[in-house]
Order: structure tokens, then C-alpha cells, then sequence
């Protein structure tokens, strides 16, 4: 049986938001997404799982693994010729990061299928990884992974760079209430960064404005309603022209952020708890950046091996 998915967007009683698919299992999953998540995730979700029934054109009974290998290589196949790659990866296709990410929404999919243990689906059809060759090795587990993705170190600023006037960095506590994988936490943020609040909310901030979010629109038609992420984009978009830089991304600071603290000698742990990574393994990629910091690091050791070696006695020959 043939099934191809049809995004579409209402609004169900009370104004709440609806994404379906055309499917039940779909549109129980989506609603499933949206009880848990935040919207950017459900919207992923959605496009994802569109992208990948219109490619099977099966419904989610009847998805093999080899309906999902051959998603695979639909996806890796050339979008401007074979002779066109790009330069990060060497790739002809999608990138692999978003390969990745659209077959996670997929097994995601079918985990919730599987454990509802009413819709037909008993095994999910999308593998961890390769069974790896050594004898007695579980799949999934230690295998080769189905997608390789490069490992890129990201882009930060130079200290000059980050000095952009309109933001600032470090000391005293911030609450992120919706922060990196929807967790809340508790941060550290410097005294300038508060300067730099108190001066926006005495002087900047419309009065009127009834939204309890600090930073609002502050012109046009949404004048004092919360500020969206792609306002802040487009605030940054500013910053960056005025400051004559030719690449600056809220990404990037973070990155930037992250990588001089790790140079400073912060504690990888601490860098953790701040960035808001659930695994240490996310946070080691700043070792790699703050080269300066492991240079100083070694120097240190070093020494401190030579002073415990006892110097060496040279014996007169004659």
C-alpha cells in the first residue's frame, strides 16, 4: 500500500496549534511531540517524518530497514551533480548532521510505536548502527555507526570580535528557563551584564509594554510584545554590520563563550553545568579549541615531573 504524508497546520478549540500528517500513527505522535517539546522540536519532527514517508511512500506498518537504507542513499545522493561538494565534508548530498538528525525523528517515531503495543509495529526499523565484526557483538551496540559525520571544530571569535557593545559576559547568576535539550538551570553571569540591563530596562524598555519577558520588540507594529529568536537574530544581524565583522552568530558566541572560559582554566565539569550539556563528552570539544590553555597545562606538569627527577651528578674522567 502506498502512503504519502500531507503537512498540515490548524488550530484546534481554545486555539491550540495542530500539526498532521495524513496518518493516525503520525498524528498521534505529533500531538505525542507537542505535549513534550518545544515548538522548533515538533516542527523538526514534522518535516522530518514528511520527508522521510514521502521517500518510502509506505505507511509505518509496512517501513523495513532496507526501506531505511534505501532513504539513506536517496539522501546522500548529489543535489548538484556529482562534481559539486562541499568543502567541510567532502559530500555530493545532504550533510551528514542532517541525515542524522531526520533519522533520529524517524526511530524516535518508532520507539513510541513500539511501545504502545497496539499499532502493528514490533520491531523498529531503524538501527543504531552495524553490528560490529567482532564475535558476539550486539547490534547497536559498539557498531559502526549508519551516518559518518565529520568532526568539526566550531567557529568562535577573536576577543576583539566578542566586544561588540550591545552584549557582555560573565559574573553574578542568570535562571535559563528554557535552555540547551528545553533544561532549566542556574548560571553565572557578570556584573556588566546587568549595567547593561539595568541601563536597557531604565531607558530603552517601552513601559507599556505588558509582557513580563524582559527583552521585547522595541519598534514597529510589535512594539513591547516578547522579543522572538529571530528578532535577536535580526538584532545581531545589526550589531555585526555596525561592528564590521564579517560572521558573528548567536551560535558562535556561545562557542566563543565557552572556549576563552576553558582557556581561563575552568574546570571542564563547571563548563558543563554552564553550557547546560547533558554529557561531558559534548563539553570535551572545548579541550580541542583552548589550545593555548592545554600548552599551559603540559608546560606546568612538565615542570613539576622534572622537579621530582634528582639532578644528575657528572663523574670527573681522568
Amino acid at each position: 500500500m502506498e502512503f504519502m504524508p500531507c503537512l498540515a497546520r490548524s488550530t484546534a478549540d481554545g486555539g491550540i496549534p495542530v500539526i498532521t500528517l495524513g496518518h493516525p500513527l503520525l498524528d498521534d505522535y505529533l500531538a505525542f511531540v507537542a505535549a513534550r517539546g518545544r515548538t522548533n522540536t515538533w516542527l523538526a519532527v514534522a518535516s522530518d517524518l514528511k520527508i522521510f514517508f514521502t521517500v518510502v511512500a509506505r505507511p509505518p506498518a509496512e517501513v523495513t530497514a532496507a526501506d531505511v537504507f534505501g532513504f539513506l542513499a536517496e539522501q546522500r545522493a548529489p543535489r548538484h551533480g556529482s562534481r559539486v561538494v562541499r568543502l567541510e565534508d567532502g559530500e555530493a548530498g545532504l550533510a551528514a548532521r542532517t541525515i542524522t538528525r531526520r533519522l533520529s525523528s524517524v526511530r524516535g517515531l518508532y520507539a513510541y510505536l513500539c511501545a504502545r503495543e497496539d499499532t502493528g509495529v514490533l520491531r523498529n526499523p531503524v538501527p543504531g548502527s552495524l553490528a560490529a565484526r567482532r564475535p558476539g557483538a550486539r547490534r547497536g551496540r559498539g557498531g559502526v555507526s549508519l551516518i559518518r559525520t565529520p568532526r568539526t571544530l566550531p567557529r568562535v571569535l577573536a576577543p576583539a570580535e566578542v566586544d561588540v557593545e550591545d552584549l557582555s559576559a560573565g559574573e553574578r547568576r542568570l535562571f535559563v528557563a528554557e535552555g540547551k535539550g528545553g533544561r532549566q538551570r542556574i548560571v553565572p553571569v557578570s556584573a556588566r551584564f546587568f549595567a547593561a540591563a539595568g541601563a536597557y530596562l531604565e531607558s530603552e524598555r517601552p513601559a507599556a509594554a505588558a509582557s513580563r519577558q524582559v527583552f521585547v520588540v522595541l519598534k514597529g507594529a510589535r512594539r513591547g510584545q516578547p522579543l522572538s529568536a529571530a528578532g535577536l537574530d535580526e538584532i545581531l544581524d545589526g550589531a555585526r554590520a555596525r561592528a564590521g565583522l564579517e560572521r558573528a552568530t548567536c551560535h558562535q558566541l556561545r562557542h566563543t563563550c565557552f572556549t576563552r572560559l576553558r582557556e581561563a582554566g575552568m574546570a571542564l565539569e563547571a563548563i558543563q553545568a554552564q553550557a547546560g550539556h547533558a554529557s561531558i563528552e559534548s563539553t570535551r570539544l572545548y579541550l580541542h579549541l583552548a589550545s593555548g590553555w592545554l600548552e599551559k597545562e603540559y608546560l606546568r606538569a612538565a615542570e613539576a615531573i622534572e622537579a621530582q627527577v634528582p639532578p644528575v651528578t657528572r663523574t670527573a674522567v681522568r
